[in-house]
């Protein structure tokens, strides 16, 4: 028995988010139905992170095990040669049986696009939350860099999240503007429920007005979730990557 991970990339446009569930098709259902077709076993996939209907990826990652003699590195491409457009391997490699990507320590990185323009452009609109008035990507910057370190994120974690504890650690989070598009990247070493996605929301009021900059640190003190913004859509944020720390 051996223990394999797998780098996978999805559009999850058509998706009812990445974990197995009776409701509808979802990334991991997807994965485990054609690695067991293609290893003629029954595969189950851990995930390393759950990601909602509608949020896409370019670097989740999964580990499963199996009897396989296929090398690690060749699984990925016959796998692709399964799975449908919208779901892609990036890499697949042999690991040690006991590596966990819930439990190994980790640094995320996650993107939220904002389209900010008058009108919406169709080939963006999956892909990017379209906002059309004007946002002021400096006293987004501002707001987020309250957030910065380690913090009790109350405040920011969805309802009906089953955590022990609502402290987490912000590694990093920039506002920028390319054009018409305004891309929220933040790092981090573990996120709450919709955390990122609320986090969006609340830099969107900011930049549009609505409240000072100062105002993020008052609502990250208050560790309520009435207090910061709403939580933006889905189809705009994507897992970009997750770095392993204790790998070189």
């Amino acid at each position: 028995m051996k223990r394999i991970l797998l780098v996978v990339a999805y559009d999850g446009t058509n998706y009812c988010g990445w974990q197995v569930q009776p409701n509808g098709i979802t990334v991991q259902e997807v994965l485990n139905q054609k690695l067991s077709e293609l290893l003629g076993e029954n595969i189950e996939t851990i995930g390393a992170s759950r990601t909602d209907a509608g949020v896409h990826a370019l670097g989740n990652v999964a580990v499963f095990d199996t009897e396989t003699r296929i090398p690690g590195e060749k699984i990925s491409y016959a796998l692709n040669q399964r799975l449908p457009d919208d779901i892609r391997i990036q890499e697949s490699r042999e690991v040690p049986p006991d590596f966990h990507p819930r439990y190994q320590e980790s640094e995320k990185t996650y993107v939220y696009r904002i389209l900010n323009r008058r009108f919406q452009i169709p080939t963006a609109r999956l892909y990017s939350y379209f906002y059309h008035y004007d946002l002021n990507t400096e006293l987004m910057q501002q707001a987020a860099d309250y957030l910065l370190g380690e913090h009790d994120f109350a405040s920011f974690c969805g309802a009906g999240a089953q955590v022990k504890t609502t402290v987490r650690t912000v590694t990093g989070i920039t506002v920028t503007r390319e054009g018409d598009e305004i891309t929220i990247t933040v790092k981090g070493r573990g996120f709450l429920y919709n955390m990122v996605r609320i986090i969006s929301g609340t830099l969107i009021e900011i930049g549009g007005g609505l409240y000072p900059p100062e105002k993020m640190k008052d609502i990250l003190e208050a560790k309520k979730r009435t207090e910061a913004g709403p939580t933006a859509p889905a189809h705009g944020l994507t897992l970009v990557g997750i770095r392993f720390l204790n790998e070189a």
